[in-house]
């Protein structure tokens, strides 16, 4: 298993345990965990030269990061943690594309 599924499948499974009633550490530990995930998403994304997907895993990376807290309201960051969780575990399943020369 590649790290970036791995890497997918702990930052989802993380986010659908969110929508449990946890400590607040938790919390602050899946937006470090997010903010770090979804960098590492990012690089791997840019190396292979998908413009999007990085900017998109950038965008997530800012918006879980733990120094700069975005006051959403509990209701509306639970759904943000499961259509987050849901997109990642969709891309897990995703066709690549390959290129022929």
């Amino acid at each position: 298993m590649k790290i970036e599924q791995t890497i997918k499948i702990i930052l989802s499974v993380g986010f659908f345990v969110c929508l449990l009633k946890m400590p607040y550490a938790y919390y602050e530990f899946i937006r470090f965990l997010g903010l770090i995930g979804f960098g590492f998403l990012a690089f791997k994304a840019n190396e292979r030269n998908c413009k999007n997907e990085a900017f998109i895993y950038l965008g997530l990376a800012l918006l879980f990061q733990p120094f700069f807290k975005i006051a959403l309201g509990r209701s509306l960051w639970n759904i943000i943690d499961v259509i987050v969780g849901i997109g990642l575990l969709i891309s897990l399943f995703k066709r690549k594309k390959k290129t022929h020369i």
